[in-house]
């Protein structure tokens, strides 16, 4: 018995595709059941969400609609009081899917049976795969990120000692392990790391498969990408905090104690970013205006490129990208740096959740998914037809593309400033290799400050 969610808030551009992926799930329809959690403030996204599940109601799905006036907890308290439902005792599974991820078919089939004869296993994860992932430069380099923590961070940790972060869609939980680690709390952003600590912590075991896909996609601004990065650097210090006295704690081994304090929280959320900001942004550049001071070479060239070369490893197809990548990284340091110093000290901006904006690429398959069903009932279907169709509905007057507003980024625009003029300094004192970095850093800032990087997606 298996229960399926959809959260979701103000997205128009996304639901059908959502909607339509999961009620084409292959799991017995008695056995299933998909409810919509909408959190949406807009009246007209609401009635089209509500318009939708009722349509796939009266073609057979089981499949309910659920609205919070108030939302409180953001996605916690939405998922949290949906699982306070009576019918929820009904059912052993619950499979999470964000509003922009589509699952195959087959995803229950290749996910839930590794539940069977385990009743240490609390989750099974899936990887996402990105539709639009060659849309722009910004969704190939998040691109190269994203394989690395899957292919290495989450593949290694689940082989290895069996627990990883939960990364909140893509994933089934054994109901059981959601109630015996607390359910779901409003305390943090990250929803998705409290309670896989929280499991962990109470004996669960984690499995990641790597070969179950879910199709989902990136986000394609700037805006979108660095709101994003925010929350999901901010909320972990939040979260260490809270956690830190129940890890010391618990009767775990030293070990996995260790792991969970240095390697999940500290380095790639705080000590990372910390030295990318530090070391490029500030200390190199002031060495160039200091002339006792001097960084050697493989300091400033050869620890950040073996680094993105190995960052870079799970993506092959990105090797032409990887000295944009190193670049691209140390600009996000900033916003990765402010998002630690606020979640670490708990400032106001480490409680904002800003719903990361969806531009409702479709791909072949989701297009199957939602096609008219006179087209679906031919005996061969006709995939062009349908391509046709949905460009048709994207081109009409209303779905106008919208001309690209810049923003303006004064962080970003003030180091440039700062690693342009390091650049024209190191240039005078004839140091070389600083004065490549510097000058090509400090334009990636100037680039990112002035939001040439990406595309508008309102």
């Amino acid at each position: 018995m298996v229960l399926v969610q959809i959260p979701m808030c103000n997205e128009k551009e996304v639901y059908q595709q959502s909607i339509a992926a999961v009620c084409n799930l292959d799991w017995p329809r008695s056995n299933i059941l998909v409810q919509v959690l909408d959190d949406s403030d807009d009246p007209i996204t609401q009635s089209l969400i509500k318009e939708e599940v009722e349509k796939w109601r009266q073609n057979g799905a089981r499949i309910v609609y659920r609205h919070r006036v108030l939302r409180e907890g953001y996605k916690a308290g939405n998922l949290k009081l949906a699982m306070s439902c009576s019918y929820v005792k009904d059912y052993e599974y619950v499979a999470i899917f964000d509003a922009d991820f589509q699952p195959y078919p087959d995803f229950l089939k290749h996910t839930v049976p590794h539940f069977k004869d385990n009743e240490e296993l609390g989750l099974v994860q899936a990887r996402w795969s990105f539709v639009n992932k060659d849309e722009n430069l910004l969704t190939r380099l998040q691109n190269i990120n994203l394989c690395f923590h899957f292919e290495v961070e989450q593949q290694v940790n689940g082989i290895f000692i069996n627990f990883f972060g939960f990364n909140g869609t893509a994933g089934v939980w054994r109901i059981k392990a959601l109630e015996d680690s607390g359910g779901w709390m409003e305390r943090t952003t990250v929803e998705d790391m409290d309670i896989a600590v929280r499991a962990h912590l109470n004996g669960w075991k984690f499995v990641f498969l790597n070969d179950v896909e879910c199709q989902c996609e990136l986000p394609e601004s700037y805006e979108a990408y660095r709101k994003q990065q925010h929350r999901w650097h901010s909320g972990p210090m939040q979260l260490f905090r809270l956690c830190l006295p129940d890890i010391i704690r618990c009767k775990i081994a030293f070990w996995k104690k260790a792991n969970l304090i240095f390697l999940f929280f500290l380095l790639r959320k705080l000590i990372l970013p910390f030295y990318s900001f530090t070391l490029f942004c500030i200390i190199l550049p002031m060495t160039m205006f200091v002339p006792e001071a001097e960084l050697p070479d493989w300091v400033v060239c050869y620890i950040p490129a073996l680094m993105s070369f190995l960052n870079i490893l799970p993506a092959p197809k990105s090797f032409p990208f990887i000295i944009p990548y190193l670049l691209f990284e140390n600009t996000m340091s900033v916003t990765k740096f402010n998002a630690m110093i606020s979640g670490l000290f708990q400032l106001g901006s480490a409680y904002e959740w800003v719903v990361t904006k969806k531009s409702g690429r479709s791909s072949e398959g989701d297009l199957i998914a939602l096609a008219p069903k006179e087209l679906k009932q031919q005996k061969i279907l006709d995939l062009t037809a349908i391509k046709e169709q949905s460009m048709l509905k994207q081109s009409s007057p209303r779905n106008e593309a919208k001309k690209k507003y810049n923003r303006i980024y004064k962080k970003e625009l003030a180091l440039s400033l700062l690693l342009l003029t390091a650049a024209a300094r190191s240039l005078l004192s004839k140091q070389g290799i600083h004065f490549y970095f510097l000058m090509f850093q400090g334009l990636s800032f100037l680039l990112v400050g002035l939001d040439l990087i990406g595309e508008d997606v309102k």
